[in-house]
């Protein structure tokens, strides 16, 4: 009798240890993905979030909708200012940062590995409606730019340079502009964290007052650490070092001098719509009296190479702008238009079903939808009525849920 039962239990022996053996091998698979692709790898089991490559050079069509990780080093070193306020509460949240790969992004960094920059560097904008994703389209092709060594140029929002300034002083060098020394100060520091490996660099000779000059030949970093140390003259400095990075992007083909210069600038429109900020009689500022704007508006003409101008429209904190208004005409206004001309549009859009049933079934793994309705097949239909597919909609009704 018990040789009979040991008969029957032969099968499901041998079916225990190919059980085992194949999630030995799914281990040793998952084991080798994470060290071959340390800024793409997720979790292979979790519907197709991971891209099995080595880095955004190799993301494609095929990997819409998938989730890929930004490693955490890469975050305090490419977005030290911080990234989208809800998506930090996400990385907190789910102690993780991930992405997901999106056609405008996915679009915008096919340009960029076809341009040509030994010539003016092209214009790209990205534009859509309100919460639709542009910020992380951008923050996507920032990071494909930052892993191929290329030097960055961010600013973050820049509708926080043309209102509820703190400090807003003459300009010691050009009497009819204004500095915001806070402002330029801070983006010295984050720049200094992005750009580390990059601010040795040789640089023109400043003379900043009587007894402060930057020498000639003094590296970049000692530039920067000028702005830094010395908030007075933190706006000129910002110029400056701008000036220097147009000058000597592209300049070299080879060697330790070559390197390529990314442009990024989130709420372009900024630049050319109106400000809140009052001068001591009490009239407006207008942006081209702002140091700050006026040299980041000379980042934005086409006149020099080795590089890419990244950037996108934003209502959000818009002034003066009508909520609805999302296209560059509208916008940019006829001045700004005319200034970013010719420039690549670059549409976002809504969730397509494929990138929404991704990022349900991404919060459905995190356990960020806890109601047992919104796990139902009725209750994704209503989270895509309420939502219309509408990212940042999505995300902060799920959040109550």
């Amino acid at each position: 009798m018990h040789f009979f039962y040991l008969i029957l239990a032969i099968p499901t022996f041998f079916c225990l240890i190919c059980s085992f053996n194949k999630s030995l091998e799914m281990s040793k698979v998952h084991r080798l993905m994470q060290n071959e692709c340390k800024i793409c790898y997720g979790n292979l089991t979790t519907f197709n979030l991971s891209c099995p490559f080595l880095s955004q050079t190799y993301h494609s069509e095929r990997h819409t909708g998938q989730y890929y990780t930004l490693p955490a080093a890469h975050i305090q070193k490419l977005f030290p200012h911080g990234l989208p306020p809800r998506f930090q509460l996400q990385i907190k949240t789910f102690n993780e940062g991930c992405v997901m790969v999106r056609p405008p992004a996915l679009e915008l960094i096919s340009y960029l590995k076809k341009a040509d920059y030994s010539k003016p560097p092209l214009r790209y904008i990205l534009y859509g409606d309100v919460g639709t994703g542009k910020t992380m389209c951008l923050s996507h092709a920032l990071h494909y730019c930052y892993t191929q060594g290329w030097l960055i140029v961010h600013i973050s929002d820049a509708h926080l340079w043309v209102k509820n300034c703190k400090e807003l002083l003459p300009s010691s060098s050009r009497p009819s502009r204004f500095d915001q020394p806070i402002q330029a100060s801070q983006w010295l520091k984050n720049f200094k964290i992005t750009n580390e490996r990059f601010l040795s660099k040789v640089q023109l000779g400043y003379v900043w007052t009587k007894r402060e000059r930057t020498e000639k030949g003094q590296p970049l970093g000692e530039l920067v650490d000028q702005g830094v140390n010395r908030m007075k003259s933190s706006s000129d400095v910002v110029g400056a070092v701008l000036r220097e990075l147009r000058l000597q992007a592209g300049g070299a083909t080879e060697g330790e001098g070559a390197f390529k210069l990314a442009v990024a600038v989130d709420g372009l429109n900024a630049l050319w719509g109106k400000t809140s900020l009052k001068k001591e009689d009490r009239t407006m500022c207008e942006p081209e009296e702002l140091t700050l704007i006026h040299n980041v508006r000379k980042m934005m003409k086409n006149n020099w190479s080795g590089g890419a101008i990244l950037t996108a429209l934003s209502q959000t904190g818009s002034l003066f702008k009508p909520q609805s208004a999302y296209l560059p005409s509208e916008l940019l206004g006829e001045e700004g238009f005319d200034n970013m001309e010719p420039f690549v549009p670059v549409s976002v859009s809504n969730y397509n079903e494929k990138e929404f049933e991704s990022c349900y079934l991404y919060y459905l793994d995190r356990n960020w939808l806890q109601h047992s309705h919104s796990r139902s097949e009725e209750g994704k239909k209503e989270l895509i009525f309420l939502s219309n597919k509408n990212p940042s909609i999505l995300e902060r009704l799920c959040a109550f849920l």
